[in-house]
């Protein structure tokens, strides 16, 4: 079964908690239906190109119908003429949404916190305050859990903790409404306070 490490006031292993039996039998699909799902909601869809109805001129024929010995031509706005419009070109106005339902995205956030678990990097912790606000402070928290970098849930962010944690490149400090699947695998590790963690276990 996996567990949660319980750590103490000063970021020390002082126990461990079971997760919920329902963790371990959530297929991985629905993770990578939500990653896939987010990742398509944050393309920035730039990429834009006119065809021929959208560029200007092409009001006259460019030559007469016959007589020259050449191809017959309508409009210089053809994609055979240079400046003209793009075939198949790619348009902003596509829609690269993916619908994942609630339910689903509930249990590949259950999933991702599984996996932490599994790997020994899912930690809760009764509070993450970092009251002088000095961001050798929060990296020193990182230092003692030993991890590549931590998503921190905090239930309700303070001044004093956001300044310690926001130049840290290594480590992201949010509150639990912003907690998704996504960003609950893209980290190394989360440090979870043990409010924030009740609600969610409560939840499922």
């Amino acid at each position: 079964m996996s567990k949660a490490i319980v750590l103490n006031e000063k970021f020390e292993k002082s126990d461990e908690l079971a997760l919920p039996e329902s963790f371990a039998q959530i297929s991985p699909h629905n993770l990578y239906l939500y990653v896939k799902s987010y990742a398509a909601e944050m393309r920035a869809n730039s990429a834009h190109t006119k065809n021929r109805s959208a560029v200007s001129g092409g009001g006259k024929k460019p030559w007469p119908q016959k007589g020259r010995g050449g191809a017959r031509a309508g409009s210089i706005r053809s994609p055979l003429f240079v400046g003209g419009g793009v075939a198949f070109g790619p348009t902003n106005r596509k829609n690269y949404t993916q619908k994942v339902n609630k339910k689903q995205k509930r249990l590949a956030l259950e999933y991702a916190l599984f996996e932490k678990a599994q790997n020994g990097n899912l930690f809760v912790v009764d509070s993450v305050n970092v009251e002088s606000g000095k961001t050798k402070d929060a990296a020193a928290i990182l230092k003692k859990l030993n991890v590549r970098d931590a998503l921190v849930v905090k239930d309700l962010v303070d001044e004093k903790t956001y300044m310690a944690f926001r130049n840290l490149p290594n480590a992201y400090l949010i509150e639990p409404n912003e907690l998704n699947a996504y960003l609950a695998a893209a980290y190394n590790a989360i440090v979870i306070e043990k409010a924030v963690w009740e609600n969610l276990v409560k939840e499922g």
